[in-house]
């Protein structure tokens, strides 16, 4: 970079938070460059042919609730930047046991038939948030409101989130119902009988119904290239290559956005941080791991239970009392018998992802941060139980441990891909107490990763409100 370059702001790293950030600046007039240490951008929102030539793999992010429902994505213009969402017949399907599984449909009204008795509750819960939504999505997908504009809306969500989800799951009265939920709330990566758990089993209930859970055709890049089309087209200067490890290597700005966790910031910045603000900062707490595995198969994978077959995203596997085991064992570190695991077919609904006559599987079981073993043959196992002969549709697998995750993508520390655990302070106060989450003490400088509110999700929304925040600043 030459000495004499300025631009207005510079933001480091380029995953969806990044970019987002840069298009809220440059569409606020300023000049903007953004740095990423890979040689590609788009960070969580990659795709490689991993396995076999033309077989599209999504490394990390691969079915996008909340980028078809975040805010800020809807005012940008993103299908004429070559963005299309693909949809399974169901956004997801839990599997209690070989042979035994629930749907999660989009439609509301079929996911309270397919519940059976259950229904009536699910229904009492579910409706006021969909059809609250417009109400709900500003304070669920941003930092908490001051003065809710929609209170009455708000309490009514937090009273059925704020419960931890084994409390929750004792409303319903199947296993399956049961079942259903503990899957959805094991995305919060924590002990589901802690507080606020159940918040994350209802928030992606609520997608399913709100927006699907589809995946962007052609593979997770496509939303990136969308983003990046988009950004140049404002302005945004793009450089790769460029790892930062100073802030005092950046060239001269007015504000520094960073799509970092606060543990990197520390040590981007440790000899100008106050002693209490680097001390907070090194003590953020990561959360568990995930160990991922990519593979291609010669054909769809052969479940035993139809409705697994039509569903996006399958949830491997259990009881709510099998869940529970399983995530606490492993938010305490310990290698679990049976790890919660996720399983995404996005051929079945998007083929341009792979040559005709195969198929790619996208799976990752939750472990202990940092963890060293390889889980490949045990994912292979699980979804073996519940699909008799995938094993022999297996042609290429590539695996990724949570090391190998956090070498493509740093912000992935231990394989952590939430940004820091969801504990009641890093979730309600994210990722410290106070003012406003995405300044630091550093005139100009904001965090903007998904360790600020509202958290992880390909939704740009950390992003969005980091650089709303700093054009505040600045008194714009």
């Amino acid at each position: 970079m030459a000495a004499m370059e300025r631009f207005d702001a510079v933001v480091v790293g380029s995953g969806p938070n990044g970019l987002a950030a840069a298009t809220t600046l440059a569409d606020a007039g300023r000049s903007v460059l953004v740095l990423e240490r890979s040689d590609d951008l788009g960070g969580g929102t990659r795709s490689y042919e991993l396995t076999e030539p033309g077989v599209r793999h999504d490394l990390c992010a691969t079915a996008h609730p909340t980028a078809v429902l975040s805010p800020y994505y809807r005012t940008l213009p993103l299908a004429d930047h070559g963005l299309e969402w693909v949809h399974a017949e169901f956004p997801a399907a839990h599997a209690v046991r070989p042979g035994v599984a629930v749907p999660l449909p989009r439609d509301l009204d079929e996911a309270v038939d397919s519940l059976g008795e259950d229904g009536d509750t699910y229904r009492g819960v579910m409706g006021p948030i969909v059809r609250d939504w417009a109400k709900l999505e500003d304070a669920v997908l941003g930092p908490i409101p001051r003065i809710p504009a929609h209170p009455v809306s708000l309490v009514r969500f937090g009273i059925n989130a704020l419960a931890p989800a084994t409390l929750t799951a004792r409303r319903f009265r199947t296993e399956r119902a049961k079942a259903l939920f503990a899957g959805c709330a094991a995305h919060s990566f924590l002990p589901l009988t802690r507080p606020l758990t159940a918040s994350f089993g209802w928030f992606l209930m609520a997608t399913a119904h709100l927006a699907g859970w589809p995946v962007a055709r052609g593979g997770s890049s496509t939303l990136r290239d969308a983003l990046v089309s988009y950004a140049r087209s404002r302005g945004v200067e793009f450089r790769t290559g460029v790892e930062v490890k100073s802030l005092r290597e950046l060239p001269p700005r007015s504000l520094t956005l960073l799509d970092v966790t606060p543990n990197q910031f520390a040590t981007m910045a440790a000899d100008d941080l106050p002693p209490g603000y680097l001390r907070r900062a090194t003590r953020f707490v990561r959360g568990p791991g995930v160990f991922k595995l990519d593979a291609v198969t010669d054909r769809p994978i052969p479940w035993a239970n139809p409705t697994l077959a039509r569903a996006g995203t399958v949830h491997l596997d259990g009881t709510v009392d099998d869940i529970v085991e399983a995530e606490a064992g492993t938010f305490a570190g310990h290698h679990v018998a049976r790890p919660f695991i996720l399983v995404v077919q996005a051929t079945g609904f998007d083929p341009t992802r792979a040559p005709e006559g195969t198929h790619t599987v996208w799976a990752y079981a939750h472990v202990p941060n940092g963890s060293p073993r390889d889980h490949t043959q045990h994912i292979i196992d699980r979804i073996e139980e519940h699909a008799p002969g995938f094993r022999s549709t297996v042609r290429a697998v590539h695996s990724t441990s949570p090391a190998g995750l956090e070498d493509h993508n740093p912000n992935y520390q231990g394989g952590d891909i939430s940004g820091g655990a969801h504990t009641i302070r890093q979730l309600v106060f994210r990722p410290f107490p106070q003012r406003d989450p995405y300044a630091t003490p550093l005139p100009g400088v904001f965090l903007c990763s998904s360790s600020t509110p509202p958290g992880a999700g390909t939704h740009g929304m950390c992003g969005h409100r980091a650089a709303r925040s700093a054009l505040a600043w600045t008194g714009s």
